[in-house]
């Protein structure tokens, strides 16, 4: 499965991982030091979700292999996934 939204396309993005020690000056400290720096990568939150196809859910949706974004199963977010469906199994 890869880690990409079937609506919007948003896919994971490499960053950061940052580990530092000691107490920060605002506490009394001297200081906070970076004690390393490794890549990582930050993965889009998808969920498994339903799609209608003529009007009826279809229950098995690993089949069309269907996930989406959190932020595009919002009722509010115009999403073009019926366009995305019929032209993947037409």
């Amino acid at each position: 499965m890869t880690q990409k939204c079937e609506v919007c396309g948003k896919s994971a993005q490499m960053g950061n991982s940052k580990v530092e020690r000691g107490m920060p000056k605002y506490l009394g400290g001297n200081g906070r030091k970076t004690t390393g720096i490794t890549r990582r990568q930050f993965k889009p939150n998808l969920q498994r979700i339903r799609v209608q196809e003529g009007g009826s859910v279809v229950r098995n949706v690993s089949a069309l292999n269907v996930f989406a974004l959190t932020k595009c199963r919002k009722p509010w977010y115009v999403s073009p996934l019926h366009f995305l469906l019929r032209s993947n199994h037409s």
